[in-house]
């Protein structure tokens, strides 16, 4: 039908208008930078603002790395680029080619001021820090009820410890209000003997994250008794209550991981511990069984009445042994007696006087052997087998 157009024709003849138009595809703009994101990519997405408006931005990867610096949130730059439309969402942005620094925004000025004045003050001193408890039963969250930063947060919790209770308090982490809000939701949640406190929200403009660098929320979190966890924004995103706090997190998800401990750890710890005191304990009774089985011998050779019942038979052995040598000795000397009884009876006087012969002796009980030991007239006395002479010597003849 003559006059109607789809989308895509729309989107295109919009964008060939832009390519065509000399200013647009040859600019230069001025203002300040917010929301802006490193991609992995190595693009980087930026808002370019001023005071009456903003305007999408982008630098690809093939410009950014030729940049040297850094852009931050608040930076007041002059990008040179062009305007291009973006076909698939029809919309209108700046792809920058070039950026150079005018200077820091206010509001960045004024992050700066207040990070000075705290430091001064000491807010940010270690001294001050409260340890984060390694096993927190009771956390309270300071952050609006919707959005993704409690979501983060109770998923983790539970993913990481059912057990753990969460208190929120749901405070107003934007606009003018905003501080009010927060200051209300650590005091309150202060008096409830929590474990720790959460304070955060997600990432957003440095204007968006504001209310996190007032001077009252600053005094507030220095002021809880309670220690508090500071998760603003993103890993890049710094803020004064990150710096008052006794912890920060790059972020609310990161800040869950913090508080919440990993019951799973934790019960395979004690899984670690119960099985380490089994085998030490089972090594001990081992030990403590060969040192009592050591001195059971000990006692067993000492005992009184094992030393009598070995000296017993000891004794028995030695008893046998005596009546051994004993019977030994006594018919060894039965055999020399009767050997020698035997060769006593071969020289026995008796067994002469038997055979016919006399056994003499004189008046004094000498024995005479010999004729030379008589004289005539001396007195003699023979023995026969059977009885003794009394005789007189009449003569004496000798042989010759």
């Amino acid at each position: 039908m003559a006059g109607v157009y789809t989308v895509t024709q729309i989107n295109s003849y919009i964008k060939n208008m832009f390519k065509q138009d000399f200013v647009l595809n040859h600019i230069q703009i001025k203002g300040e930078i917010s929301n802006c994101k490193y991609h992995t990519s190595g693009h980087i997405y930026f808002t370019l603002k001023d005071s009456g408006g903003t305007i999408s931005s982008i630098m690809f990867s093939s410009f950014a790395g030729k940049l040297k610096m850094r852009l931050t949130d608040g930076m007041k730059v002059t990008v040179e680029g062009r305007i291009d439309v973006y076909e698939r969402d029809g919309k209108y942005q700046l792809y920058a080619s070039n950026i150079t620094e005018d200077g820091i925004g206010d509001l960045y000025k004024q992050f700066e001021l207040l990070k000075c004045k705290f430091e001064e003050m000491g807010y940010f001193s270690d001294i001050y820090k409260k340890t984060i408890p390694a096993f927190s039963r009771k956390i309270g969250i300071v952050t609006a009820s919707t959005g993704a930063a409690i979501r983060d947060i109770m998923n983790i919790s539970y993913r990481r410890n059912p057990y753990v209770k969460l208190y929120l308090y749901p405070a107003l982490v934007q606009g003018e209000q905003a501080k009010y809000s927060i200051v209300k939701g650590i005091e309150i949640l202060d008096k409830m003997g929590l474990d720790c406190i959460i304070v955060g929200r997600g990432g957003g403009s440095l204007e968006d994250l504001w209310a996190f660098n007032e001077e009252i929320v600053a005094e507030a979190i220095f002021n809880a008794e309670t220690p508090i966890i500071s998760a603003v924004g993103h890993e890049t995103d710094f803020s004064i209550s990150d710096f008052v706090a006794d912890l920060r997190a790059p972020t609310p998800s990161a800040a869950a991981e913090l508080a919440v401990c990993d019951i799973r750890q934790v019960e395979a710890g004690i899984t670690d511990i119960k099985n380490r005191l089994n085998r030490n304990m089972q090594l001990k009774i081992r030990a403590c069984r060969d040192y009592t089985d050591k001195y059971n011998l000990s006692l067993q050779y000492l005992n009184p009445v094992n030393q009598v019942q070995e000296k017993r038979q000891m004794l028995i052995g030695y008893e046998d042994k005596l009546n051994f040598y004993m019977n030994n000795t006594l018919n060894i000397n039965k055999h020399r007696l009767s050997v020698l009884s035997a060769k006593l009876d071969g020289n026995s006087p008796l067994r002469k006087l038997n055979g016919g012969f006399a056994y003499i002796q004189n008046h004094d009980g000498k024995h005479i052997v010999s004729v030379n030991d008589v004289s005539v007239n001396d007195n003699m006395d023979i023995y026969l087998k059977d009885g003794c002479v009394s005789a007189v010597v009449t003569g004496i003849d000798k042989n010759n």
